[in-house]
């Protein structure tokens, strides 16, 4: 039976980087991966997913206009799919992602979605949040915060690096906008030095990651 994944994390933890592998590995065997990313991610091309560390692949656009299964269906028809990838899950509608567990239930074929959990004010964007409501599979991608711990949360920053507590939940941003940190450090709006403390850190990274 098909799945539908979530793998969720804060920023900058490696999710497009884990797509776009996992994708690989499909299309190495021989099988075809449908892959997607919003509209709204203009960071680099529009149509575009790219990693931090160089990979990317082109993808089909969504807005929140478009009929996820309607499309994943009209694709069906021309060529077998085996897999569908969704980047930047967290701007899918509550709608698309019901249409996403109809492909998972009805057209057979695993959706494998990667977004943010939070938004830079701690609240849920609405795509997540239907995610983690009905999705087979959750996966936490890790990473870390400043001090070591296990980042959570999304911090937003301005041009001078001071953290930003109110605005838009959506403004699209990379490394020089976003800092992932616990929440610890995200409650205190503290921004630190790297730790030292090394053992931690690998603690962190080596923690299995299905729930």
């Amino acid at each position: 039976m098909a799945k539908l994944y979530f793998n969720f994390s804060a920023m900058n933890a490696g999710k497009s980087t884990l797509l776009l592998q996992a994708s690989y590995n499909y299309q190495e065997r021989g099988m075809r991966s449908l892959l997607f990313t919003a509209a709204l991610d203009n960071r680099t091309k529009v149509g575009e997913i790219s990693s931090r560390i160089g990979l990317k692949s082109d993808a089909l656009i969504y807005d929140t206009e478009l009929d996820l299964f309607a499309c994943i269906e009209e694709q069906l028809k021309e060529q077998q799919i085996n897999a569908v990838f969704i980047d930047e899950a967290q701007f899918l509608t509550e709608d698309q992602v019901w249409q996403l567990a109809r492909v998972a239930d009805h057209l057979r074929i695993p959706v494998m979605a990667y977004g943010l959990r939070t938004d830079f004010q701690g609240k849920m964007f609405p795509g997540s949040a239907a995610l983690l409501a009905i999705a087979d599979i959750l996966r936490e991608v890790r990473t870390i915060c400043w001090c070591g711990s296990k980042a959570t949360m999304v911090a937003r920053m301005d041009e001078s690096g001071n953290i930003v507590e109110e605005g838009d939940q959506v403004v699209i941003g990379g490394e020089e906008s976003y800092i992932s940190l616990c929440r610890k450090h995200w409650s205190m709006r503290k921004l630190g030095e790297p730790t030292e403390n090394k053992d931690a850190l690998a603690d962190i990274l080596c923690e299995p990651v299905d729930h």
